[in-house]
């Protein structure tokens, strides 16, 4: 696993009036601060990334679909620079994926159905002055395909 990252098996609790799950507290060992909540989606096989934070910790949970979320350390420093790590989360495996500053991230969409993504980051996005920067999904410097691996 790239350092810094840690991924918490999530628990749904469900009975005949739904289900309940809790995705991220306070007492968590990850847990830095609060920045905000937001909600982002993405419709069968589209890839959205790859982007990273200079200042912000990322904490997203799939609620809905599955998404491929992919990770790619590209901290020189690092003791697992250069990996890539792909976790399948959603549904099928409810889990919450915090992603530490300056680690490279995008997510595709891997189900028949658009997928939901709860996203608690630990500073607001700053409007102005954005920490987030980009590169290309594909062709770029990250090593990475984001088709699907059969066999």
């Amino acid at each position: 696993m790239i350092n810094g990252v840690e991924i918490k098996k999530l628990k749904v609790i469900a009975d005949e009036r739904g289900r309940l799950m809790e995705i991220m507290r306070a007492d968590e060992t990850f847990f830095q601060k609060f920045g905000q909540v937001y909600m982002t989606t993405a419709y069968p096989g589209v890839v959205k990334g790859w982007h990273y934070h200079k200042k912000q910790s990322d904490n997203m949970a799939v609620v809905q679909g599955m998404m491929k979320i992919v990770l790619y350390d590209g901290r020189k420093e690092s003791a697992t620079f250069g990996q890539i790590n792909e976790i399948f989360a959603g549904i099928h495996n409810p889990v919450l994926v915090h992603i530490p500053p300056l680690v490279f991230h995008g997510f595709k969409c891997i189900s028949d159905e658009e997928a939901i993504v709860i996203n608690t980051p630990t500073e607001v996005y700053n409007y102005s002055e954005p920490d987030e920067f980009r590169l290309p999904a594909h062709g770029g410097d990250i090593p990475y395909d984001w088709n699907r691996k059969d066999g």
